[in-house]
């Protein structure tokens, strides 16, 4: 049907019916003005004071001559100014790119040539690695903002206090510039590649996920949420930050997932809601302060990254039999969540990723992209509004996921008779430690750069702590002689701590198949004893 309105109705229309993240945080300071949005230790912000300096932080972008589109780089730790960063820049039409603050300068430098940030924002501790990410990629970045740590007395040379910049500027609310299928963020997924891909994503996606999320994962807008896992990472950001923004539940913001801080902060707070991969609930629990803390607001758990161990489960409800937990599944490209598996069946159905989600559809599906009987494995793949409009300037990347107009996960699973998804493994050996995807190639490029080694192969082995731990094994060429530390020590300079392997076994071949792929799955059955550690 067509309308026959002329441009400038047909953009009075859009402008009334815009649907941004942006808009999100808008319509929640008009209902809740006065109610506390983002705690950050001495710091309260209520969400008209939050949607405020929004206004005031795109208003900045646009004097520092940022266009829509044009890419805004974030190295920072869960912060109040995090959250003003990622709404400001979407008022602005900008493109937010979160960067994970573990990665070492040399492998943030290659997501900065990616991304081409016109703007950077750091916080004091992380503003070397910035520069030197960005000496070492080449990338000019015209603004360097400071978000000046509470140690700092001064901003650093060549840097902008973040203060400073709402300071000058001024509340006038942007008019919206961007539309619900335009880009405004960058996640980097790992993937199988050495270098991640950039998942692009728009109000759309994000805003569809946001829904399921809330629909699904029984939240509202009287919850008081934790947020401890870091923001750069999307299931913090955009499984409960946006959604909690949304509907206008008060966020508390810690900078790190410590034990005995998240434990205070629950009682000092009356926190009823808090996620973490099941590495934390374990260090929760494994905590000497876990049994003198009162806990008995917390009434809703979240976990993801990894089933939660049977064990675990059971401790959780003998310890906090008012707690409910859900199962969150998913992936960058998916916003992330693609199936949940609800309170009342994670006994029942432990290990099991739950359903699709309310706005996913999902399928497990053989080689010619047909679905395959219950029962069977399959690939994974997933039709949704939450998917990414593809990944950023990599049009064959893109064509290969969504082949047969299906996104294609890489993820092996398999289908009960009611509809659960279980997870039987990663197709392209990805490992997830702690939460963090790891690449098993990236691993061992770093070590291929050692002169000892001859052929490695890296995989992921079970880890009573982490759930899974990154694990070689490695050929040395002939005479040649390397110790365990010496190796993990080589890799520990090329890459985040998260990365470097556990254990390092030195073996005479690696088992391969006839036509010579390393088998890893004999590997992983040959060296899959747990890693020895020390809660």
């Amino acid at each position: 049907m067509t309308l026959l309105f002329n441009e400038s109705l047909s953009a009075t229309v859009s402008a009334a019916r815009a649907d941004t993240i942006g808009e999100h945080l808008r319509r929640t300071a008009a209902r809740r003005p006065n109610k506390a949005a983002l705690i950050d230790g001495d710091t309260t912000l209520t969400f008209a004071e939050f949607d405020r300096l929004a206004n005031r932080f795109a208003n900045a972008l646009s004097e520092c001559g940022v266009k829509p589109g044009d890419r805004i780089a974030l190295l920072s730790r869960n912060c109040w100014q995090f959250a003003v960063t990622a709404y400001g820049a979407a008022r602005a039409g900008a493109i937010l790119v979160p960067l994970n603050f573990v990665l070492t300068a040399g492998e943030i430098g290659p997501l900065l040539d990616v991304a081409a940030p016109t703007v950077l924002v750091a916080q004091t501790a992380l503003v070397p690695t910035a520069e030197r990410a960005i000496a070492e990629s080449g990338v000019r970045v015209g603004t360097l903002l400071e978000v000046i740590d509470d140690a700092a007395t001064a901003p650093l040379p060549g840097w902008i206090p973040f203060g400073e910049v709402l300071a000058t500027s001024h509340d006038t609310e942007p008019a919206p510039v961007l539309g619900p299928d335009d880009p405004l963020r960058i996640m980097f997924t790992s993937g199988t590649e050495s270098r991640p891909k950039g998942a692009v994503h728009s109000s759309r996606s994000l805003g569809s996920e946001y829904l399921s999320s809330v629909v699904e994962g029984g939240m509202d807008g009287d919850d008081v949420e934790l947020h401890a896992l870091p923001l750069y990472h999307c299931a913090q950001l955009d499984c409960f930050l946006g959604p909690d923004i949304m509907l206008g539940a008060t966020s508390i913001l810690l900078p790190a997932p410590d034990p005995a801080t998240v434990l205070r902060k629950i009682a000092e707070h009356r926190v009823t809601k808090f996620f973490a991969p099941p590495t934390v609930w374990i260090s929760l629990l494994r905590s000497p302060d876990f049994d003198g803390a009162d806990l008995s607001s917390l009434k809703k758990g979240y976990y993801g990254a990894a089933a939660m161990p049977v064990e675990v489960l059971l401790e959780l409800q003998k310890r906090l039999p008012n707690l409910k937990l859900w199962n969150f599944y998913g992936q960058t490209e998916l916003a992330p969540v693609a199936t949940i598996l609800p309170p009342h069946e994670q006994l029942s159905h432990a290990g099991s990723a739950g359903r699709p989600v309310l706005h996913v559809e999902t399928r497990v599906v053989d080689e010619s992209g047909e679905p395959v009987p219950v029962g069977e494995v399959g690939e994974i793949v997933h039709r949704s509004p939450q998917l990414t409009l593809g990944y950023w300037n990599a049009p064959e990347q893109t064509a290969e996921a969504f082949r047969g107009g299906w996104f294609h996960s890489g993820d092996l699973g398999v289908f009960d008779v009611d509809g659960r998804l279980r997870i039987v493994d990663r197709s392209k050996d990805m490992i997830n430690t702690g939460g963090e995807n790891v690449a098993s190639r990236e691993v061992e490029e770093a070590l291929y750069e050692h002169a000892a080694i001859a052929e490695c192969a890296v995989f992921a082995t079970p880890h009573p702590k982490w759930v899974e731990t990154v694990t070689a094994a490695v050929v040395l060429t002939a005479g040649a002689t390397a110790t365990e530390e010496e190796l993990r020590a080589h890799t520990r300079e090329r890459l985040a701590a998260f990365k470097v392997p556990t254990v390092v076994h030195v073996v005479a071949t690696l088992p391969k198949n006839p036509s010579g792929k390393i088998l890893k799955r004999e590997l992983r059955q040959r060296f899959g004893e747990p890693a020895p550690v020390s809660f």
